[in-house]
């Protein structure tokens, strides 16, 4: 473009150039806007879309289907299989399909007892059905139908109608990306190099070929890639504005997270192996914090960093995906009393090295999603508020005996009273440079707040209201509420309650970082230094996103999404 404007004084280049990134400004947030809504009104609309794997018939004839490969039969209005019957327990049995497709019934030491082809089952025990087999759940008698039933679906899916043309939120979304980026060029004028638009076209060119890549399995749902494509877009305009140096390599983790995101999306298709990773993936987890906490090095007060081969890293950003898969269990295990009991000491481990690291801000996150996890898998609240409890006896601790932190919560809500101090420096200036930006925002690469520091990581929230305007970063934090909101929607359809705590705990852990980034900012919390999922700069925590939504992709059992639950095995007898 500088070629063909060198006829052109200085002068007229410049306002040639104003005029683009002005109208630039006022189109940016249309399509930004249309692609978020698109996907997120097709992920609300399905997010329960359920499946049917078997039937239990009543002596009347009628049919109750079963829509999930673990079942929970009971008097309670939450039971999968929900049968006001009197004799029945309020959770009576459970009715799970293992791996080879076969069906089992457990006796959940219910008070009328169970039986199947009147063998009497002790509570506990699983003993294999077939279609038509009779199951007697106290006075109430059962006709299994399951996968080798003459009418029963082979498969599980529904014929269900397909969400309204996926690409279309991804054309609205590339003219997004081509409007950021040739926003950012220009910004840079005589400065640009190759690598801005360059990371741009490799941006738009990963995400095409992961949906035309992905069309086979997930057919037309893509809207979980697209909003997660979104965010990293903006976190790639912001990351030009701020350190494009590190453009290069931000575009390689961003390669490296799909990666692994699609390895993982891969690897839970079988439940049985993800279920097995459990304590492995637990024990390795525990072990980084472990050597975190004895190598790591100290930077701006929390050890959380580690040096391998000149590469530093956040350990506690993968460890999260761990904590993930040390949480979710399948139905079988949850009986066990003992498996929760051993998944609060896990969680305690870790959050007590994370605290030892200083790192109080990944704490909160993985004591959040240890407080999801506890509650989903035992459903007691009275564990819950005993964990609260606990937490914030350990907060007082903390706040008392360390320095920092108490200094931290003295400032919290007070941030203008310390305009020049540690206490409120960042976040008033963010707050300042947010307000400055309006709805439209100045355009990339002409804000003020890339000089402050962690502007494109702690603070990133402000930048881009100042840069891209409030639209667009509203935009941006309902993209992640959205994920989350069809997360929980999913989880009451998913085939497993593996896959629906996994997909509720990565939740979690996306909104609360949102929730501490976007409000400690603007001290409506205290300030914790936790990154915005997917949008602030850095590979740790940008890999680790991509690897926690694979779990909300495990739990969507929508037609076409994805073609998880080939292999339905739930043998977890470790």
């Amino acid at each position: 473009m500088t070629n063909l404007l060198d006829g052109l004084s200085l002068s007229a280049r410049n306002d040639i150039f104003s005029y683009i990134t002005l109208i630039i400004r006022y189109l940016l947030p249309i399509p930004a806007v249309v692609a978020v809504a698109r996907c997120a009104v097709s992920l609300l609309r399905r997010g329960r879309a359920g499946e049917t794997w078997g039937y239990l018939s009543l002596p009347n004839g009628a049919r109750i289907q079963l829509n999930h490969w673990e079942n929970i039969i009971g008097r309670a209005r939450d039971a999968d299989v929900h049968m006001a019957y009197p004799s029945l327990s309020r959770s009576h049995a459970a009715v799970i399909r293992d791996g080879a497709g076969v069906w089992r019934v457990y006796d959940l030491d219910s008070k009328g007892g169970a039986s199947v082809n009147g063998a009497a089952l002790t509570p506990g025990e699983g003993r294999a059905v077939k279609s038509g087999d009779l199951i007697a759940l106290g006075s109430v008698k059962l006709v299994f139908v399951g996968d080798g039933g003459a009418d029963a679906p082979r498969d599980g899916r529904a014929a269900r109608p397909r969400p309204p043309r996926p690409w279309m939120a991804l054309v609205f979304l590339t003219e997004f990306q081509l409007l950021l980026g040739t926003q950012a060029c220009i910004a840079k004028a005589d400065a640009l190099t190759v690598s801005v638009p360059a990371s741009f076209a490799a941006l738009i060119a990963v995400m095409w070929i992961c949906y035309a890549l992905s069309r086979p399995a997930s057919g037309a749902c893509f809207e979980i890639e697209t909003l997660a494509f979104f965010l990293c877009s903006v976190g790639l305009s912001i990351t030009a504005s701020s350190s494009p140096g590190t453009l290069w390599r931000q575009t390689a983790f961003l390669c490296a997270g799909i990666l692994l995101y699609c390895a993982l999306v891969w690897f839970l298709r079988d439940l049985g192996r993800a279920a097995r990773m459990r304590r492995p993936a637990g024990a390795a987890g525990l072990a980084l914090l472990v050597v975190n906490l004895a190598l790591g090095d100290t930077i701006f007060g929390a050890k959380n960093w580690l040096q391998i081969g000149g590469m530093s890293f956040q350990p506690s950003e993968f460890v999260k995906i761990a904590f993930v898969f040390a949480g979710s269990a399948t139905l079988d295990r949850l009986f066990a009393k003992r498996n929760i009991l051993l998944f609060i000491a896990y969680s305690g481990a870790c959050v007590l090295a994370l605290a030892m690291m200083r790192d109080f801000g990944s704490a909160l996150v993985f004591f959040v999603a240890f407080l999801v996890i506890a509650f989903i898998r035992s459903g007691d609240m009275a564990t819950v508020f005993l964990s609260v409890g606990g937490a914030a006896f350990a907060g007082f601790l903390a706040v008392a005996a360390r320095e920092h932190i108490a200094a931290r919560f003295s400032s919290w809500g007070r941030a203008w009273d310390n305009v020049n101090a540690s206490g409120g420096f960042q976040q008033t200036r963010a707050m300042s440079a947010a307000a400055s930006g309006g709805l439209f925002g100045v355009g990339s690469g002409n804000g003020w707040l890339k000089r402050i520091f962690a502007a494109d990581t702690d603070l990133v929230f402000g930048m881009t209201c100042e840069e891209l305007g409030l639209i667009i970063a509203a935009t941006a934090v309902t993209a992640v509420a959205a994920l989350a909101v069809f997360a929980v929607l999913s989880a009451s359809a998913a085939r497993s309650s593996y896959y629906a705590i996994g997909a509720c705990a990565s939740a979690s852990i996306l909104v609360f970082q949102l929730a501490l980034n976007v409000l400690g900012s603007t001290d409506i919390l205290p300030f914790t230094g936790v990154t915005f999922p997917f949008v602030s700069r850095g590979g740790s925590s940008l890999i680790a996103c991509w690897g926690l939504l694979a779990f909300i992709r495990a739990a969507d059992t929508r037609a076409a999404s994805g073609g998880f639950g080939r292999s339905a095995e739930s043998d977890d007898t470790d």
